[in-house]
């Protein structure tokens, strides 16, 4: 298993992984126009490239036997989605391919999180979880992360509510 940092040559490995990914994830819970709109817009080529080239945006792999099963996104700075805070760092997505969850690769992708952090010596990671993945929710509970607030996604034409939660690293 590796960790390694996503470049401009993986665009389309990434592309492919994120569409994939989103739609295992938050497909059967979601209208199929919703799904497709959020897909197009946000998982493009057009707009991976631009937040690949962010020097505030971190894009890792999670390689298993040469096959990309997942993958991490990591906001510092401006790029953060919300809170913009310079002593925080924003964990935007965590994705694994269905095949591969409940099998603790989640783990090593918070772990790289939680490494880049302590590296960019931030005193807490953040991030917002859709109130209806419970799943995605008992992870970041039983690996420290605490509600702290909430925020509105919009999901193609759904306004959705997250929880936002918070690691304390200091």
């Amino acid at each position: 298993m590796i960790v390694r940092e996503v470049t401009l040559k993986d665009i389309d490995a990434l592309v492919e992984l994120s569409k994939t990914t989103f739609f295992d994830t938050y497909g059967a819970k979601n209208t199929a126009a919703d799904m497709k709109h959020y897909l197009e817009t946000n998982f493009s080529k057009t707009v991976l490239c631009s937040e690949l080239k962010d020097v505030n945006v971190f894009f890792y792999f999670l390689e298993l036997e040469n096959e990309n099963v997942g993958y991490l996104k990591l906001n510092v700075g401006s790029a953060q989605t919300e809170l913009k805070d310079a002593k925080s760092l924003e964990i935007e997505r965590i994705y694994l391919k269905k095949a591969y969850q409940g099998k603790g690769l989640g783990l090593q992708l918070l772990k790289k999180a939680i490494a880049v952090a302590k590296e960019k010596a931030v005193t807490y990671i953040w991030l917002g979880v859709w109130e209806e993945n419970p799943k995605a929710i008992q992870f970041y509970k039983k690996n420290g992360f605490e509600v702290f607030d909430t925020h509105t996604f919009l999901l193609g034409s759904d306004m959705q509510t997250d929880f936002m939660m918070r690691l304390n690293l200091k």
